[in-house]
């Protein structure tokens, strides 16, 4: 099965290129691909679910937003997002839900630690789907 995401070099961080045929969905691949970094995404169980409402003045900053807002859910509330709901992303605001469950040490072994999704070289575009260049500090 081909990734709905790429792996991207980029000297002292790392990187993706996500895909999608709208923007929900890049920005369900984005989340996805983020978390590959972290951990394998099939050790997580959608126990509980998240609704998570982001704003930003573009859409780009609304991308870093919501990234980031999973990580602090990983990182303020030991939650584990694993499946990504995008339900509504406008040029200012996202609404998703997101499931997942809480940091068990027994079965979640993390790989790199993702500290959070940058502006460096972040582009969005589209031609015949949409893909996001983006950058994570780690």
């Amino acid at each position: 099965m081909e990734l709905p995401f790429e792996v991207i070099e980029h000297t002292a961080d790392v990187g993706i290129i996500a895909r999608g045929e709208s923007l929900q969905e890049l920005f369900a691949n984005a989340a996805a691909g983020m978390l590959h970094f972290l951990i394998d995404l099939n050790s997580v169980r959608a126990v509980e679910r998240r609704q998570v409402v982001v704003e930003a003045e573009d859409l780009e900053g609304l991308l870093v937003a919501w990234l980031n807002e999973l990580l602090v859910l990983l990182n303020g509330e030991a939650f584990i997002p694993g499946s990504f709901d995008v339900r509504e992303v406008t040029d200012r605001r996202l609404t998703a839900d997101v499931q997942g469950e809480l940091v068990d040490p027994s079965r979640h072994h993390f790989r790199l630690d993702v500290k959070a999704a940058t502006y460096h070289q972040l582009r969005i575009s589209r031609n015949d789907i949409w893909h996001a260049h983006i950058i994570f500090d780690v």
